[in-house]
C-alpha cells in the first residue's frame, strides 16, 4: 500500500504586499502587525499621520520587515489611486487588500441622510471602489478581505446604518468572489464580534477585566477577542493554505454567532433571574 504524504500548508506571506485601510489604530493596526510578522510588506492607510508613521516605525524595527504609510481619505478616488501607486512604487506588486476602514456614525432610525451617505460611503462604497481599483493589479493568488461584523447578521436596537453596511459588505463579497474568480483572485469576509479595541476600552475605563466580564455573557469562550486573533484569521485567509476558500464569511467571534437571543441559556434560568426568584434545582 502506497502512503501519500500531504505537504505542510504554507502560512507564510513572505514576498507578498498588502494594503490595509483604516490601519493606523485599533483592529486595523493589529491586522497590520500580524501580516507584517508573517512576512508581508504592508501599506498602512489612514487619516492620522502621526499614528501611521509611528506604526511604520514599530513594524520596521526588524530590518527584514517593510512598511509604508499612506495618508488618505478613502472616500476620494484620487487618494485611493495614490495609495495603490505608492504601494506599487515601493513594493512592485499588490497581493492583498484588507478593507478595514469603518465609520460607526449611526443614530438608528433618527439618522440623517448625511449620516447614511457618510457611513455607507466609508463602510461599503469606498471598500467596493478600492476593490475595483486594486483588482487589475492582483495576480493569480491575490486576495481581497472585507471586514464584516456580527452586527451585519442580527437585528440591533437603536442602530441602522452600521448593521446595514456590514450586511451589504457580506453580499458584495459574494458577488466580488464570483467576478474575480476567473482571474484567480479570492474574496472573503471576516466577521469579528466584540474585540479589545478603542471603542470597548472607552466603555470600560480601560479595564480588560470588565470587558471580559461583560463579554462573557455574549461569547461562549467567555471574553472579548484580541485584535491579533482577528489578524491571525486574516493572515491565514491571505496565505496559500486558504487557496480553496472564497466568497464566504469567516466568523471570528468567540462563538457569538452560534447563540440565539436567549444567549444559549435555558428559560428555567432566565425566568427566575428576571423575575427575581430562585431557579428550580
Amino acid at each position: 500500500m502506497t502512503t501519500t504524504h500531504t505537504p505542510a500548508p504554507d502560512l507564510s506571506l513572505r514576498g507578498k504586499a498588502a494594503i490595509i485601510t483604516g490601519s493606523t489604530q485599533g483592529l486595523g493596526a493589529d491586522i497590520a502587525r500580524v501580516l507584517s510578522t508573517c512576512g508581508a510588506s504592508v501599506t498602512i492607510v489612514g487619516r492620522n499621520s502621526q499614528q501611521g508613521q509611528d506604526l511604520v516605525k514599530e513594524l520596521t524595527q526588524q530590518p527584514e520587515n517593510q512598511a509604508i504609510y499612506c495618508q488618505a481619505d478613502i472616500q476620494q478616488d484620487e487618494e485611493i489611486d495614490h495609495c495603490i501607486q505608492a504601494t506599487l512604487d515601493r513594493f512592485g506588486r499588490i497581493d492583498i487588500l484588507v478593507n478595514n476602514a469603518c465609520s460607526y456614525d449611526d443614530n438608528g432610525l433618527d439618522s440623517t441622510r448625511e449620516q447614511w451617505h457618510r457611513t455607507l460611503g466609508v463602510n461599503l462604497i469606498s471598500a467596493a471602489i478600492f476593490a475595483q481599483k486594486v483588482l487589475p493589479h492582483l495576480k493569480r493568488g491575490g486576495v481581497i478581505i472585507n471586514m464584516g461584523s456580527t452586527g451585519g447578521k442580527f437585528g440591533a436596537q437603536g442602530r441602522a446604518i452600521y448593521p446595514a453596511s456590514k450586511a451589504a459588505i457580506l453580499q458584495f463579497t459574494r458577488n466580488l468572489a464570483v467576478s474575480a474568480a476567473p482571474q484567480g483572485v479570492r474574496a472573503v469576509t471576516v466577521s469579528p464580534a466584540w474585540t479589545w479595541s478603542p471603542a470597548v476600552q472607552s466603555q470600560t475605563g480601560g479595564s480588560r477585566a470588565k470587558a471580559d466580564k461583560v463579554g462573557a455573557t455574549f461569547h461562549p469562550l467567555g471574553r472579548v477577542g484580541d485584535g491579533a486573533e482577528i489578524g491571525n484569521a486574516v493572515a491565514f485567509l491571505c496565505s496559500d493554505a486558504a487557496s480553496w476558500i472564497t466568497g464566504v464569511d469567516i466568523p471570528v467571534d468567540g462563538g457569538f454567532s452560534i447563540l440565539g437571543p436567549d444567549q444559549g441559556i435555558s428559560p428555567r434560568v432566565w425566568f427566575p433571574k428576571l423575575l427575581g426568584e430562585q431557579p428550580d434545582t
